[in-house]
């Protein structure tokens, strides 16, 4: 078993999409129109582009907004992705403009960090070291 496609609830697919891509580096995958304005919109690691897809889904169901809103209220973020260095990230994506809500932390093996990703959610960045 392995995973192959996890999604996240985004406000705005177009906004979620440039920032997905632009500014994390993702790279669209799958944009497939579904009706109104809704897409199957899929991003994947350029390192990985056969790997796992994230999907970028519209937030739309009644039960994503208070699920979002508590998990951000706790600072609680709604995935992780891994980075070579937490640290030369944190510095490349802040210059960018990218807001986040933890610093670089080292927690034992792992150092993370805590981003906005404009689109309603929290992400975590980790790096495990070697």
């Amino acid at each position: 078993m392995k995973i192959h496609l996890t999604s996240i609830f985004v406000d705005d697919q177009a906004k979620a999409l440039d920032f997905y891509t632009n500014v994390l580096g993702f790279v669209k995958k799958h944009d497939v129109p579904l009706g109104g304005e809704a897409r199957w919109l899929t991003v994947v690691s350029p390192d990985a582009p056969g790997g796992p897809e994230l999907l970028l889904e519209p937030a739309g169901h009644p039960a994503v907004k208070p699920y979002r809103d508590a998990l951000v209220e706790d600072g609680i973020p709604l995935a992780q992705f891994a980075v070579e260095d937490v640290q030369a990230e944190y510095k490349r994506l802040t210059s960018l403009g990218v807001r986040f809500t933890q610093e670089p932390l080292a927690a034992g093996p792992v150092t993370t960090a805590v981003l906005d990703d404009t689109c309603g959610n929290l992400i975590q960045i980790a790096t495990q070291a070697k």
